[in-house]
């Protein structure tokens, strides 16, 4: 009997020591990680869904877009590209806004909802004039000497012409323009008509037509419905590379001389928006497009160049001036 009860004062005793330790164990486990510093999280481990789709929509979003002088189908993939290769090189959200007419990229760029908009010259001297903090940041090697086109029906019976003074042929003729605010398609167009005698009442009808774009014009002239038109020179060449334009159906009969025209314009706050010095990030990730790089050489393809250059107000005074001239600027 007193052996069995020291036995069991020893097993009682045994399992005292060994809750003891246990709690002892646990008080040293917690004060341990209480002092450890806690090991950062890797990044979105821990922050739920929901809240990472927030902060996703709180960034803030570079809006771009261009005026719409061809076929909604190319420049969908042309500012499609542009917009994820920009995305890429700034680390920011980059979304392509597509519009209907030449007028409304000028109105949304006003308005603040296009931070970042591949205006023609005449389009982006109206832009500027309304928000004078704009900022003009490249144009494509190719716009410092554009040029527009003058093209034929070749059932017209119009000939190829050797000075501006031919352009008189035109008097009488069925003739469109582009878009009512192209600089290639209707501006410097109708300058060259005016220095040759040539007036928009001197067309048949008493008016020109306005097709709304480039390809639209080609497609027109091409078909009969106008005698003749001017596009610009780099979708001319597009066209009958691409099989667009037919050599046997519509011709070049005039090019112009040069003159500035597209450019990329941003607005004045993109700094207070996307952080100190953006503007300039923006700009020389425009500029370091090369055709070395894969996804840069489809973008300059589309654009049909080599490269941007930087670009100044200054270079469209001459678009300015015209613009007034013929009361597109008032």
């Amino acid at each position: 009997m007193t052996l069995s009860l020291s036995r069991a004062l020893a097993r009682t005793t045994g399992r005292g020591r060994e809750r003891s330790a246990a709690v002892a164990t646990g008080l040293s486990l917690a004060l341990l990680t209480a002092v450890l510093p806690t090991p950062p999280l890797a990044p979105g481990l821990g922050t739920p869904p929901a809240a990472q789709a927030e902060a996703a929509k709180q960034r803030p979003l570079l809006r771009i877009s261009a005026i719409p002088d061809q076929n909604p189908e190319k420049l969908n993939r042309l500012y499609g590209s542009v917009a994820s290769e920009l995305s890429r090189q700034l680390g920011v959200p980059v979304k392509y806004v597509p519009l209907t007419d030449y007028a409304a990229a000028v109105t949304a760029f006003r308005t603040g909802d296009l931070d970042l908009v591949w205006f023609g010259g005449l389009t982006g001297v109206q832009a500027r004039l309304q928000k004078p903090n704009a900022r003009v940041l490249a144009q494509r090697d190719i716009d410092v000497s554009f040029k527009s086109i003058f093209i034929a029906n070749t059932r017209s019976g119009l000939k190829t012409v050797r000075n501006i003074d031919g352009l008189r042929e035109l008097k009488g003729r069925r003739f469109t323009f582009g878009s009512e605010s192209s600089t290639s398609g209707r501006l410097m167009p109708q300058y060259f008509l005016a220095q040759a005698g040539v007036k928009l009442k001197d067309f048949a009808g008493g008016a020109p037509g306005f097709s709304g774009s480039h390809d639209a014009t080609i497609a027109l002239v091409q078909s009969g419905a106008y005698d003749a038109g001017a596009v610009n020179e780099q979708v001319w060449r597009a066209s009958l590379h691409n099989g667009k334009a037919n050599r046997a159906k519509v011709m070049a009969i005039w090019k112009s001389p040069g003159y500035p025209d597209y450019h990329w314009i941003a607005q004045g706050n993109l700094d207070q928006r996307f952080g100190k010095g953006f503007t300039t990030k923006l700009q020389k990730a425009i500029l370091s497009w090369r055709p070395s790089d894969p996804q840069q050489k489809v973008i300059l393809g589309l654009f049909g160049a080599q490269q941007f250059i930087p670009a100044s107000p200054g270079e469209y005074t001459r678009i300015e001036q015209v613009g007034r001239e013929i009361g597109k600027i008032r």
